[in-house]
């Protein structure tokens, strides 16, 4: 493995746990703050929703920059915001630092995805690309999970803590390992068309249906399964390893030509994740084992599928407009930010109007548009 991209692994688990790092706490935080979970859940709303905005801006000013200074600077703020958010006792000063900690998320990203492209050869690039994703696939198995854990032993200030914590051992990392990392001279590479529409629509279809689920862990398990607390922290770490397959799937996938197929089969498998949830918040099965083995499959099944859809588009993004890499994978970050601020505020309305049973139609919603959008720009190719 290269060390150099190992690096980069690191700094997306330290920003992935902490895009996350509440939510198995959603509902302590909100009764602590005097809100609801619906309302609390708007936290990450913010986040995403910032990331969306400032992403492809933040990207055109900082891409004429060394990827790693801009890394170090985003890292650095995220480490302060998370130590503001942990003293806060504000929910609307908690919106106000989220989505500040977003912006630093949305500058962040497109510089690791950027720098893969100068740290390998371009056969490898969708692995490579795979792996420094794989970030949030151990964020979801370690930092997320923890976050819960702690937060539960403690109180939810501390998972912001943890989150600051990491952020610090991304920058030493980095700081350390990951050399200089020039952008490309402006003849390498070609411009960004409207043609890559369909691929920012895939990532934010796919974003929009994942997490109107995810977002309220909390309340699905507590409603479907009768887990709370620590408990939630072993479902966080299955979508972990879910996360793992999609991303080692759709690495390969991407390097072998059968990205199509890939996202096909990503959005069918979000479908069915949103069918089995569906079994479990209604109650079909008997509680205990039964209700839990199935819950955790759904989990797997659409970690899996979400994640198997972000090396592809990666891929062909990059592929396209090589000197255009960072705008590109910009406008795909916000993308799937935009898809979780949508997921955020679709749950949310879900859970004040009709309740947690019925958040599964948003995924299979979203999925469905997805896959018909996806299968009708596949036959024009």
């Amino acid at each position: 493995m290269n060390p150099r991209v190992l690096v980069l692994t690191l700094s997306s688990f330290a920003f992935g746990s902490g895009a996350l790092i509440f939510s198995g706490l959603l509902e302590f935080m909100a009764a602590d703050l005097g809100v609801s979970a619906g309302a609390a859940g708007q936290i990450q709303t913010t986040y995403v929703l910032t990331a969306a905005l400032a992403g492809p801006p933040l990207a055109m000013l900082a891409g004429r920059f060394d990827r790693k200074k801009v890394l170090l600077v985003a890292l650095t703020l995220t480490i302060v915001l998370n130590l503001v958010c942990m003293a806060t006792s504000s929910f609307s000063q908690l919106l106000v630092f989220r989505a500040m900690i977003g912006a630093c998320a949305a500058l962040a990203g497109p510089a690791s995805s950027a720098a893969v492209s100068g740290l390998v050869p371009p056969e490898m690039r969708g692995r490579a690309l795979a792996m420094v994703g794989g970030g949030m696939t151990i964020a979801f198995v370690l930092g997320i999970p923890m976050g819960t854990i702690i937060g539960s032993i403690f109180t939810w200030r501390a998972a912001f803590a943890m989150a600051a914590g990491l952020a610090a051992v991304a920058f030493v990392a980095i700081a350390l390992i990951l050399p200089s990392v020039k952008p490309p001279p402006p003849a390498m590479g070609g411009r960004l068309t409207w043609n890559a529409t369909p691929l920012f629509l895939a990532t934010f279809l796919a974003f929009a249906a994942n997490m109107s689920m995810n977002i309220y862990i909390a309340p699905v398990l507590r409603v479907g399964s009768d887990i709370t607390g620590q408990g939630v922290a072993a479902f966080q770490l299955l979508i972990g390893v879910g996360s793992f397959l999609g991303l080692s799937l759709g690495g390969r996938a991407a390097d072998k030509g059968w990205g199509g197929l890939s996202i096909t089969l990503a959005y069918s498998g979000l479908i069915l994740a949103a069918a089995l949830h569906w079994i479990v918040l209604h109650h079909w099965l008997s509680p205990g084992w039964p209700t839990w083995i199935l819950v955790g499959l759904a989990y797997v099944v659409m970690a899996t599928a979400l994640f198997s859809v972000m090396p592809v588009v990666q891929t062909r993004l990059m592929a396209r407009a090589p000197n255009a890499a960072p705008l590109a994978l910009a406008l795909n970050g916000s993308s799937a930010s935009m898809g979780q601020a949508l997921a955020g505020a679709t749950g949310g309305a879900v859970l004040a109007t009709v309740g947690t049973p019925s958040l599964p139609l948003a995924t299979i919603t979203y999925a469905g548009i997805a896959l018909l959008i996806w299968r009708l720009w596949e036959a024009k190719r």
